[in-house]
């Protein structure tokens, strides 16, 4: 689980550059967390970094981001979700 201190609760998208960085560095499944504002942020971590998951709290939890409307838009994107 890696969370950007500098990112988080600010939603302004996920620390793509060091989260990718990590995500090449290691051989276990990284989870990005920390900045997620849109359901972009989403889509953007996982096809630029490469991560095996990502999380977020406030967005939910506000009702900013619907987890329905997320998964239906990481689909039309193909991005594999469960």
């Amino acid at each position: 689980l890696l969370t950007s201190m500098d990112n988080d609760g600010v939603k302004k998208g996920f620390a793509n550059d060091i989260t990718s960085d990590i995500c090449k560095a290691v051989h276990i499944p990284v989870i990005a967390s920390g900045g997620a504002g849109t359901m972009e942020d989403f889509k953007n971590v996982f096809e630029l970094s490469g991560v095996s998951a990502a999380l977020a709290a406030s967005v939910f939890h506000f009702g900013q981001i619907d987890i329905v409307d997320l998964k239906n838009y990481l689909k039309q994107n193909l991005i594999p979700i469960r």
